[in-house]
């Protein structure tokens, strides 16, 4: 239990967040939680076509990627990158927890 309490909840939720991209399919549009776009200012929202950008990536497809959304590469990075340095705390967390 003491290692539940310690497990970043962060991590499973950016590392499942991955998996339902990559499994999804990026051409059709799905229901969107976006404020903005359930009023009707989807060409506005900064963020829309972020996910399906995401999803092309992990599909290969660079291009419908950069048309979806120009962050869609740099957002993907930061994720990856997070992902890292979450699992590198938990290991170094790991370390310390068992010298003290």
């Amino acid at each position: 239990m003491k290692h539940l309490k310690s497990f970043p909840i962060e991590l499973v939720f950016w590392v499942v967040a991955l998996v339902l991209l990559a499994n999804a399919n990026a051409q059709e549009h799905h229901f969107t939680i976006c404020p903005l776009a359930n009023l009707g200012f989807a060409d506005w929202c900064p963020g829309c076509g972020l996910g399906r950008a995401i999803s092309h990536i992990l599909h290969g497809e660079f291009a419908e990627s950069f048309k979806e959304h120009w962050f869609g590469l740099p957002a993907l990075i930061i994720i990856v990158y997070r992902i890292v340095t979450l699992i590198q705390y938990k290991r170094n967390k790991k370390y310390i927890t068992i010298n003290t």
